[in-house]
């Protein structure tokens, strides 16, 4: 094998997901697409912002053929909560259905209308994705690489990084410490702001927390430079300089990191030669981004491939 082919949040974005792998020469043989001498790895999000079961139908038989890798979104565990009833509170599901879930996951449910059995088992298959893999050379995990929350997970994971039937409970749990890590490896890491700061989201909710670019070496930043979002909201953020958390940073030294997640707009760039985010905001109409990872270790803009997407799937 000469490498993988790194693809970013999906989103429902069946078409644009074959345009994608055409344009990496994958072909469809048997009903699996394959690459005679490369593997997709894919970052998760496969669901949700648009019908999802056709790119469900691509990239599980390219998993169960050997054709493809493919890790834990945050969209995907926020399914398996949704849909698995609590076993310590009767009627409850693990992830509360009150009104905002019950609106993120309608579409999702809505395409398994009448048809519990194939729910069942795309959740089933969802519990099977592991949270994050280290290929000793290289590195994916759907938000953020973070060393004390991986080690935290390792309780709660088997030796294939795939949480458990205890580890599903736990990181459901609200305030426990295995929640509060699958939030930042799934999620991202959050940091509040100064007291009286905020910014409007892309809903004109005041927010208070801002996502971090964990990657970043540096002690200090500019809270400009430091959050992750699309100028709009930087530009909103004090113009004062924050500490990054010391459990931070990704180290030159260390292998490459992919990751997705976080939205990004523009032209498909390494964010340092070690760090890639291959999300580029497909399920709003952006681009949907793969990088042709061939094992180097200094990434090259060279290598990312991506087909626009358009603005309704």
């Amino acid at each position: 094998m000469q490498g993988y082919d790194i693809v970013g949040d999906i989103h429902g974005r069946e078409w644009e997901l074959r345009a994608l792998l055409h344009k990496l020469d994958y072909r469809k043989d048997d009903g699996v697409w394959h690459h005679p001498r490369r593997k997709a790895l894919f970052l998760g999000d496969f669901i949700d912002r648009n019908p999802a079961r056709g790119v469900l139908g691509i990239v599980r038989p390219m998993v169960e053929a050997g054709t493809a890798v493919a890790i834990m979104g945050n969209h995907e565990l926020n399914a398996i909560g949704f849909h698995q009833p609590h076993p310590e509170i009767p009627g409850e599901h693990l992830r509360p259905r009150i009104e905002k879930n019950l609106n993120q996951h309608e579409l999702f449910r809505d395409e398994f209308a009448g048809d519990p059995d194939a729910l069942e088992s795309a959740i089933d298959w969802f519990k099977t994705l592991p949270l994050w893999l280290d290929l000793g050379n290289a590195r994916v995990v759907h938000a953020a690489w973070h060393e004390p929350s991986l080690a935290e997970l390792d309780r709660w994971t088997d030796p294939g990084n795939r949480l458990t039937e205890e580890g599903i409970l736990n990181v459901h749990r609200k305030g426990s410490d295995a929640a509060d890590a699958v939030e930042k490896v799934l999620k991202g890491i959050e940091i509040p702001l100064p007291n009286g700061h905020h910014f409007l989201d892309k809903d004109k909710n005041p927010r208070h927390k801002v996502r971090l670019s964990w990657w970043r070496n540096e002690d200090a930043l500019p809270w400009k430079e430091a959050a992750v979002g699309p100028p709009a909201m930087r530009h909103q953020l004090p113009d004062t300089a924050v500490a990054m958390p010391a459990s931070v940073g990704y180290p030159d030294e260390h292998p490459p990191v992919f990751f997705g997640h976080y939205w990004w707009t523009g032209r498909p760039m390494p964010l340092a030669d070690n760090v890639a985010c291959l999300d580029y905001s497909a399920g709003a109409g952006g681009k949907l981004v793969a990088y042709r990872w061939s094992g180097e270790q200094v990434l090259s803009e060279a290598n990312f491939v991506a087909v626009n997407c358009t603005e309704n799937a």
